[in-house]
């Protein structure tokens, strides 16, 4: 279920929840029953957890600024992995 929004203009906004897909262009407003036009706002993504916002954050942000490094590693640098099966692979 979705929660879309309507604005009556004595009553402000009132929320109702439909299926995706299925909100009307006006409700009618359930104290006066003037019909209320669909307020159209960004989701509600503040109501996910935390880890999922930041996700969100990092991947927009790639979009305009991706991770630039300004040289390339040095050569003695190893990345530090904790996979044994990677110890077991040749070295050159």
């Amino acid at each position: 279920m979705a929660v879309y929004q309507y604005r009556c203009a004595e009553h402000g906004l009132l929320e109702v929840a439909r299926p995706i897909g299925t909100a009307a262009g006006s409700e009618p407003c359930p104290d006066c029953a003037a019909p209320a036009p669909r307020v159209f706002t960004a989701p509600r993504l503040s109501l996910g957890s935390a880890r999922n916002r930041a996700l969100i954050d990092r991947t927009e942000r790639t979009a305009d600024q991706p991770a630039v490094v300004s040289a390339p590693p040095s050569r003695g640098a190893t990345p530090q992995t904790h996979n044994p099966a990677l110890a077991r692979l040749p070295r050159p």
